[in-house]
């Protein structure tokens, strides 16, 4: 991952709808969930949460994947991944006492 794709994925969950969509895909792992259901709880229209998803989608965080007439969505771990190994890598400079207790819980949820 470059720089211009983790900025693109910070910036997506930088926004605190976005965040809370994220969080609850994380949930919902690793089933793909409505946009109408991801709406319940939210005081968003379902037009700005489906834009909030798509910016997601975009920033590689979430896949979407159509069902008959509706949209699905889910949190894409491969995206996800990247972004946390960016932050671990890039960010901490792989320093050991920054980033072991994140590497040792990256592997053992894996």
């Amino acid at each position: 991952m470059n720089a211009r794709n983790a900025l693109a994925g910070f910036s997506a969950l930088a926004h605190p709808v976005r965040l809370a969509l994220f969080r609850r895909l994380c949930d919902q792992a690793p089933d793909c969930v409505s946009a109408g259901e991801l709406a319940q709880g939210f005081e968003t229209p379902p037009s700005t949460m489906t834009g909030h998803l798509q910016a997601l989608a975009r920033a590689g965080l979430v896949k979407a994947e159509r069902r008959s007439r509706f949209m699905l969505y889910s949190v894409d771990p491969s995206g996800t991944r990247k972004l946390v190994n960016f932050l671990v890598d890039e960010c901490c400079h792989n320093r050991s006492d920054l980033v072991g207790p994140v590497r040792a819980a990256l592997a053992e949820a894996s």
